[in-house]
């Protein structure tokens, strides 16, 4: 198989942003898994923040990976990708210099696009961590990103959260992050169609829809027409080679009981130790009022 060149795969990713076809992503997470997506014919790969930070710390989702160590899981994957790779760039590790920084540096990495979202991030003690920023200071994160681009056929994807805001709210970002100079609009939150299709009527750019498997958002014909160009179903694969990783060493050690037999969902938290974090932030970060 030759060699596709990033700035190839870049523009690979922007016809699928224009066709009228509607592609699911492989989830990647290491070179390895780059290959095999694409050899099984995947048009598209993403590497996903809460992968990274499993891969790269064995830790939950809490905005703990940083820049560097995201950029370098990247990087591996880039150097033998033949598929376009979304990288999900968070909030863009900061504020919109940060974002900048982020920028060059995935770029270098050979990713074809990246996601900013305007969550806001890290989350504060006590707070939903699907609290937001300003539409002003996500407006401001896009055009850093843009700004800092060196190679205009990297796509930049403004993301946002439709399942905390009212349609009104959530087209009303999504306009602001299409004057910024938007590539695409990525949504997480979506409900059902009904749901996509109040926010879809407002929208000019090319959509890509976080489903994380929702039954609901399963028409493929029915996304198409609406402007979905890229689903994001969640991250199956990694789970499963968790699970498998278990299982094979598991069997090696002969451990037979029943209560070893945990599934992909419980090996994450196990082995992650969400609670350890939770007790620091509470000791750490709680304000006494």
């Amino acid at each position: 198989m030759s060699r596709i060149s990033h700035q190839g795969l870049r523009l690979e990713f922007r016809k699928l942003l224009a066709s009228s076809d509607c592609y699911h992503t492989a989830s990647v997470f290491d070179p390895m898994s780059a290959r095999i997506a694409a050899d099984l014919g995947f048009e598209v790969g993403i590497l996903g923040g809460s992968v990274a930070s499993l891969q790269v710390l064995a830790a939950p989702d809490f905005a703990l990976i940083t820049l560097s160590e995201f950029v370098e899981q990247a990087a591996r994957i880039g150097r033998v990708a033949q598929l376009p790779i979304i990288a999900d760039a968070d909030h863009g590790y900061g504020n919109a210099l940060n974002v900048m920084r982020t920028v060059a540096e995935l770029e270098r990495s050979g990713v074809a696009a990246l996601t900013i979202e305007d969550t806001l991030l890290p989350a504060q003690f006590g707070r939903k961590s699907s609290d937001l920023i300003s539409i002003e200071e996500g407006a401001g994160k896009i055009k850093a990103a843009l700004e800092s681009r060196s190679d205009p056929s990297l796509s930049i994807i403004a993301r946002t959260n439709a399942g905390t805001l009212s349609v009104g709210q959530v087209t009303t970002r999504i306009q602001a992050y299409t004057q910024a100079g938007a590539d695409a609009i990525c949504l997480v939150g979506i409900q059902d169609f009904e749901h996509l299709e109040l926010i879809a009527r407002e929208v000019t750019l090319p959509l890509m829809l976080v489903t994380y498997g929702n039954p609901r958002l399963c028409d493929n014909a029915r996304l198409r027409s609406l402007g979905v160009r890229i689903v994001v179903a969640g991250h199956a694969a990694y789970f499963a080679s968790i699970k498998a990783t278990y299982d094979c060493l598991r069997e090696q050690r002969n451990i037979t009981s029943v209560t070893s037999d945990l599934s992909a969902t419980e090996l994450t938290h196990t082995y992650t130790r969400p609670e350890r974090f939770q007790v620091w932030a509470k000791e750490f970060m709680s304000v006494d009022e």
